[in-house]
């Protein structure tokens, strides 16, 4: 009699059913079958907050298949995901097929790559279900649906119809928010620095450049044109010599393998991949991809981890290939040791190679360039973690002229280890200093003093900001990207040239979140919220506590802020056309726009318009930002349904000088004399 196996996607299914051969059949449940109904809270607050779980519209046939599959078989074996989200697939799973037919044997496999080893050794060696796993993973969605539940139509009242607020993405926005406010109040300040050329007296013509650092000891700032151009006059008329050299060799540790937090920030720097595009890709990576004659293989582990383990065969082939492909000098004595943070689930393992021997370059012509690339990145990050560190001489020289003092800094490396294999984008660069002598006396060539000014701080980009949330700890590494994906969708945040960008109405929702529910998007609390869903997890902590240490205060303030709440408008100098009275701003899922300040009497209302004309030969309107319904930003003319002309961008003068604009604002000035 066959077997059953129930897995998440289609690809996974294919891979595995390949891998078992003709006594199991595998079947793909698509995700999640059962969830929290949609237009209700589904949630009784009063008994222990109890779910209420229905299928999901679209999912009953995928339900009823399988139970009609059930009946022909003995044993069914639940091979989700081994993180909360696939725990809870396979508990409802379970729940809704125990009483399809006979009685059956329900048994939970778990893996953390699909290769046929791996698929093998777990099918031998069944588990039970994790109900600790399962009862997390339910707090939290619990937890998600009663915030969505009772802020959203909060919002709807305040701002607009159709917004929504989430427990974690509300965190998230609020930093967004945060650092675009320090950017708009930021004033910068004029500094200036001096450097000198300088040279041997004798024994080469090497020059090399120093920077003024300190006059008596003491460090110098240096704050307008006026002081520098009195101190220049002065240091030309000093003698210039080495009054010390230091010099220091340095290690350059290997990074530890990928966890998702990091493969995300490294895809996006490197890649220039989203968060989601990144997830995307490693999904396929990880699910299988064909390699001709040796079918579908799964190329990497499970990628959504955040612990920095490697398993003990994996560590001895990585060496072997390092020792083969580098040479003996490259491997460590013994195997590098990487610490995962306090909340990350040591039965994973980092995002690695199933198997270093398949080199990207192996394995290239059957990926799709995108796929190569993450895979590339992958396979050199979990190679270099097992390298021995990088080693370079770093030299530090100060020259004395008179009272002042200048210093130059140069490095040399000696040995690239790591390096060898996995290179970031801003490493330490070779820069040599000539071979001097204490108390050497130098010519001074020139003087190049330079303007400057202090720049705010850097915009988020999704890199950043999932670096930030790990090491504030929160979401977790099934997160990060939904997070991002999900501001974007709801227009808070809009992605520009890489970096996040509040918009208003992201500003609007995020302060009277703020004012009203400060807990909501407070970082510590939400935080400490994770930790509790991670005690949950190990059976520490009951998850019905939780949520009612959680829904009591909650409660409180949403009894308030539903009493006090008033709709926000901002009046403007226009009057509307249809009845006189003054038009005013209002927000909607698809942006900002003008309505009539008579409605409901008066329905007038019309798209902002960005001051474009519209391109089209003899149209007379304008350019107005419209959104999609997944999103999507896009521009398209004021005379619609009559012109009609759409555009993802304004055209490309108006787009020039915006960007103009912005290199001068977000730039440093430098002048040389």
């Amino acid at each position: 009699m066959k077997k059953l196996v129930i897995v998440e996607s289609p690809t996974k299914a294919k891979t595995i059913s390949k891998i078992l051969g003709s006594d199991f059949v595998v079947y793909s449940s698509m995700g999640h079958i059962i969830d929290l109904p949609q237009r209700k809270l589904g949630v009784d607050v009063d008994r222990d907050f109890q779910p209420t779980y229905v299928v999901i519209p679209g999912k009953k046939k995928t339900l009823t298949q399988l139970k009609k599959e059930v009946k022909n078989i003995s044993h069914v074996y639940l091979a989700t995901d081994h993180d909360r989200e696939g725990e809870a697939i396979s508990w409802h799973l379970r729940e809704h097929l125990k009483g399809a037919g006979k009685e059956h044997e329900f048994l939970r496999v778990i893996f953390h790559e699909i290769t046929p080893d791996a698929i093998k050794e777990a099918f031998a060696n069944p588990v039970v279900l994790d109900l600790n796993k399962v009862n997390a993973q339910q707090a939290r969605r619990v937890l998600d649906r009663i915030v969505g539940y009772f802020l959203s139509p909060l919002l709807w009242k305040k701002v607009a119809k159709g917004l929504s607020a989430g427990r974690v993405q509300s965190v998230a926005l609020k930093l967004i928010v945060q650092r675009e406010r320090l950017i708009q109040s930021f004033v910068s300040q004029e500094y200036w620095k001096i450097e000198a050329r300088l040279q041997r007296k004798q024994g080469g013509h090497e020059i090399f450049t120093a920077e003024l650092v300190k006059y008596d000891g003491e460090k110098i700032e240096l704050a307008n044109q006026d002081t520098v151009q009195n101190l220049l006059a002065e240091l030309k008329t000093r003698e210039y010599s080495v009054a010390s050299i230091t010099k220091k060799e340095k290690k350059r540790n290997p990074y530890a393998p990928f966890i998702t937090s990091t493969l995300q920030q490294d895809a996006f720097n490197k890649l220039k991949f989203t968060t989601r595009k990144t997830m995307l890709i490693a999904q396929q990576l990880y699910e299988g991809v064909e390699l001709g004659a040796e079918g579908p293989i799964g190329l990497i582990t499970y990628m959504r981890t955040d612990s920095v383990k490697i398993a003990a065969t994996a560590l001895e082939q990585i060496r072997k290939l390092i020792g083969e492909r580098y040479g003996r000098d490259y491997v460590p004595a013994k195997p590098n040791v990487y610490k995962s943070k306090k909340s990350a689930q040591e039965a994973h393992e980092a995002i690695r190679p199933t198997s270093v021997s398949r080199t990207p370059e192996q394995i290239k012509e059957y990926l799709t360039p995108e796929q190569n690339a993450l895979y590339e990145l992958i396979w050199k990050r979990a190679v270099a973690s097992q390298m021995k560190a990088a080693v370079y001489l770093s030299s530090t020289v100060e020259i004395a002229a008179g009272r002042y003092m200048f210093s130059a800094g140069g490095s040399m490396p000696l040995f690239d280890g790591f390096l060898k294999a996995y290179v970031e984008q801003a490493e330490e660069k070779e820069s040599r200093l000539p071979e001097l002598n204490k108390d050497e006396p130098l010519d001074l060539l020139e003087l190049v003093p330079s303007q400057h000014f202090t720049r705010p701080p850097a915009r988020y980009s999704e890199a950043s900001l999932v670096k930030d949330l790990e090491e504030k700890g929160i979401g977790r590494p099934s997160t990060y990207a939904p997070i991002v994906y999900t501001l974007i969708l709801r227009d808070y945040v809009r992605r520009e040239k890489g970096y996040l960008i509040c918009t208003e109405l992201g500003m609007k929702v995020s302060d009277i979140l703020a004012e009203y529910f400060p807990n909501i998007i407070n970082v510590a609390f939400t935080a400490t919220m994770e930790e509790e869903l991670d005690k949950v997890e190990d059976g520490t902590l009951d998850w019905i506590a939780v949520l009612k240490d959680f829904y009591t205060p909650f409660e409180k303030k949403l009894h308030f802020a539903q009493e006090n709440l008033k709709k926000e408008v901002i009046e403007t100098d226009q009057v509307c056309e249809k009845c006189g009275r003054p038009m005013v701003i209002k927000w909607s899922r698809r942006g900002k726009f003008l309505s009539c300040s008579g409605f409901p009497e008066c329905r007038n209302a019309k798209s902002m318009s960005t001051g474009v004309k519209c391109p089209n030969p003899g149209c007379e309107g304008e350019l107005v930002m419209r959104r999609s319904k997944r999103g999507m930003r896009f521009y398209g003319c004021s005379k619609y349904p009559q012109c009609r002309y759409v555009s993802r961008d304004l055209p490309r003068e108006t787009n020039k000088l915006e960007g103009e604009n912005k290199e001068v604002d977000g730039g440093e000035e430098r002048q040389i004399f």
